[in-house]
């Protein structure tokens, strides 16, 4: 029933298997070679992590991301709803496949599109709590 998709999924998993593998080889070989870097050294300078990583507070804006994207969500299915009720005049009455496709798509555009704003919303709100 679903062997359409099974040769992209196994092939996809293959791939990601032996990238993670290397990955994973290339990085333990970095670690090794900061800290015998690290040990050449006398004496590390004392330097404040903050100044090095910047300054990170306790506050996320988790929250902040998912209530903006259920709120585009949301805006946009109304929006959507809309739209279908404005311009499909025969929508809510018959059954036809034309109608309910092109529904689908309005439905899928708005919800994707104001789910977008909705996060990019969140970003510039991020952006300007961070500068305070």
């Amino acid at each position: 029933m679903m062997d359409f998709i099974m040769v992209p999924a196994v092939m996809t998993i293959i791939t990601l298997g032996v990238y993670k593998l290397f990955e994973l080889f290339v990085c333990k070989r970095e670690r090794i070679m900061l800290i015998e870097k690290m040990g050449d050294q006398p004496e590390m300078p004392k330097m404040p992590v903050a100044k090095l990583y910047g300054n990170f507070s306790n506050f996320s804006f988790s929250a902040l991301k998912i209530g903006c994207l259920l709120a585009g969500m949301g805006l946009g299915l109304l929006i959507g709803y809309f739209i279908c009720y404005a311009t499909i005049p025969e929508f809510f009455t018959t059954d036809r496949w034309a109608y309910r496709e092109t529904a689908s798509l309005i439905y899928g555009a708005c919800v994707l599109g104001f789910g977008g704003i909705g996060l990019i919303t969140s970003f510039v709100i991020e952006l300007k709590l961070n500068k305070k």
